[in-house]
């Protein structure tokens, strides 16, 4: 399918937090299932976080991961807390569950015309809640919707959004009762590594408080994801020229919308940079807490992978999940706490990967090429020009359009980056102060 162009620039993301060692003599099962990972240069590590290529001739496909109208809806009467039958043989991901439970929230969403299901984090103790944009606009169905939340313990409690930021795919909501809030500790998630523990903790089909686990599986990877919530950037530039995605994106089955699994030609998409795990992630879970070995947020969970099915229906998790990074999280929540938007760079030129870039033809560079600059933009005023291929920001590849825009908007508006780029089959390196995407 055709995407409906984004910029694409870029900046940098993060991962978690180290794991507690596990006392082998006590809990073998548990020793043997984590691994124990050898060192590895940062530049070697990220370099293999950045790639997307591996997964982009198989058919795959993205989905936000919340549940709506569209999917089965289940309906449980059994409790959401973790329950511990022997504790003298409870494991590090038992720990981790109850101590994180409490702090994680089932969101309910209904317009006139819609209604779905999703997942939250209580981030402080004033009732501010941690989800995804596409949970509580419906994916854009709902400017005004209904939100109820059923908090760990069993309570149900109305919410008001306090502020959505599409290209994050990120949103805080409020609780209008804020007793007995348990908020969740984050983690740095620039410290993560992959292969570090990863357990997900949210309602996936409507199933609050389920718990699953498994690993970091790559870092700084970039991906696209359908958004009918992201407002007219038009006037913005940063914008790839037009270009078959290697992804097909689900749109939500909401009344009155396309039926298929393809976005609608009104659809955008946004890039995120995102911590790729292999627990087990479904609709529902979206906006839920990825957490590391101590039970602290290393990422706000926001989309599988699929490799589809020949209905067109909607299958579940192929062990491809992705968060948003918690440092990210953490700094948007903030802002729209503060003041009800959140920032993202621009970076002022328009971008293409190198091989869909004609002047580049005989290119051996690897990266996103400059198309056209923004007169008095980032770029234009850092001394970059048209055929510079972009190769890295901030110590970080990049390897296509997706990395760098996905790492520009990481950054807020005014941030100072370094970009590595190559002119004329020469590499340099420049400070550019990213502009406002507005």
């Amino acid at each position: 399918m055709t995407t409906s162009p984004e910029k694409n620039e870029s900046a940098p993301v993060d991962g978690g937090a180290t794991a507690t060692p596990i006392d082998a003599a006590q809990h073998p099962a548990l020793a043997k299932q984590r691994r124990t990972i050898a060192p590895v240069g940062v530049i070697a590590a990220l370099a293999v976080g950045a790639l997307v290529g591996g997964v982009s001739g198989a058919g795959v496909t993205l989905w936000a991961t919340s549940a709506n109208s569209g999917t089965p809806s289940v309906t449980t009467s059994s409790p959401t807390t973790i329950t511990v039958n022997d504790p003298a043989n409870a494991t590090q991901i038992t720990a981790v569950a109850a101590k994180a439970s409490p702090s994680v929230v089932t969101i309910s969403v209904s317009s006139p015309n819609a209604s779905g299901t999703g997942s939250g984090v209580i981030i402080d103790t004033e009732g501010h809640v941690l989800t995804n944009t596409h949970v509580v606009t419906l994916e854009g169905a709902a400017a005004d919707p209904t939100i109820q939340v059923q908090t760990n313990d069993g309570r149900l409690i109305s919410a008001k959004i306090v502020g959505i930021d599409p290209i994050s795919d990120l949103a805080v909501i409020q609780l209008a009762d804020t007793s007995n809030l348990q908020p969740a500790e984050f983690a740095d998630s620039s410290k993560l590594n992959v292969g570090d523990g990863a357990i997900a903790i949210g309602a996936p089909l409507g199933l609050a408080g389920t718990v699953t686990d498994g690993i970091v599986s790559a870092l700084n990877r970039s991906i696209t994801i359908a958004s009918s919530a992201l407002p007219d950037t038009s006037t913005n530039n940063d914008q790839a020229p037009d270009a078959q995605s290697p992804f097909d994106f689900w749109n939500f089955d909401l009344p009155g919308q396309n039926q298929s699994n393809t976005p609608t030609s009104s659809s955008q998409t946004i890039s995120l940079s995102v911590i790729q795990t292999d627990a087990a992630i479904n609709p529902g879970n979206s906006g839920g807490a990825l957490l590391d070995s101590e039970g602290r947020v290393i990422g706000i969970n926001v989309a599988i992978a699929s490799a589809g099915s020949s209905s067109g229906g909607q299958s579940g998790s192929i062990g491809v999940g992705f968060a948003i990074p918690a440092n990210l999280a953490q700094r948007i929540a903030g802002e729209l706490i503060a003041t009800g938007k959140a920032t993202h760079g621009l970076l002022g030129a328009s971008v293409a990967d190198v091989t869909e870039d004609t002047t580049q033809a005989n290119s051996t560079v690897v990266g996103a090429s400059i198309v056209e600059l923004t007169s008095g933009g980032a770029a234009s005023a850092a001394g970059l020009a048209v055929g510079d291929i972009i190769t890295g920001i901030n110590g970080l590849p990049v390897t296509g359009k997706t990395d760098l825009t996905a790492q520009v908007r990481a950054l807020a508006a005014g941030s100072k980056a370094t970009l590595s780029y190559v002119r004329d089959g020469k590499p340099a390196t420049v400070e550019v102060t990213l502009g406002s995407l507005s």
